[in-house]
């Protein structure tokens, strides 16, 4: 597995929340032990406590994704490197769980964390996968969705660097709204445009007539 993809760690938590729309999934345990995806061994560590500390770690990433978004790469490295500090990692090579077709192991390095909890297992990983990504890409390459009021977080990979949505569902959504936009200005200047030629012929002298 490469690294950067444990970035995916951070979206998920991330887009739990969606502050402009006043919701919010993460509101159980269940839901804490759902974001680590098929990693079930450290998921049954989480508790009930687990659920306040994920929103804090969340409020941090998001806070990256913003400072990225907002073109402010210092700040978003700052922010992450707080995150790295506070819960380290120490990558280790694995492979006994993928064997080649002649049963050898297939070597890959992982992130291996030794927390206390589910929380600053998490965080320890999404912290360093998005740190990997954000080396790798570019911080231009974190973002927020431009489609309001959705500003979910995503990971841009795309080869021209041109990704402004979270999903295509978004970016239909906010190619109808301009294209809606645009029609209603055309409509606006067409009547605008309409009214003074009638105020103009209105206004004429008799003789013009």
């Amino acid at each position: 597995m490469e690294l950067a993809s444990y970035s995916d760690y951070a979206v998920r938590l991330v887009n739990t929340e969606e502050p402009a729309r006043g919701t919010d999934t993460l509101t159980s345990v269940e839901a804490v032990r759902a974001l680590f995806g098929e990693s079930t061994q450290a998921s049954r560590r989480a508790t009930d406590a687990d659920v306040t500390r994920f929103r804090s770690v969340r409020g941090r990433l998001r806070a990256i994704f913003a400072a990225a978004d907002g073109d402010e790469a210092t700040h978003a490295v700052d922010l992450l490197n707080s995150l790295l500090l506070e819960f380290p990692v120490s990558p280790q090579i694995s492979g006994h769980d993928f064997l080649d077709d002649e049963g050898r192991p297939r070597w890959h390095m992982h992130l291996a964390e030794h927390s206390s909890n589910a929380t600053s297992g998490f965080a320890a990983i999404a912290a360093m996968g998005l740190a990997f990504h954000l080396t790798e890409y570019g911080v231009d390459r974190l973002g927020l969705c431009q489609a309001a009021p959705c500003r979910n977080a995503y990971l841009d990979t795309s080869t021209n660097r041109s990704r402004r949505y979270c999903s295509d569902r978004c970016a239909t959504r906010a190619n109808v709204a301009a294209y809606r936009a645009r029609k209603r200005l055309e409509t606006e200047r067409s009547d605008s445009t309409g009214r003074s030629a009638q105020k103009a012929h209105a206004s004429a002298p008799a003789t013009d007539r």
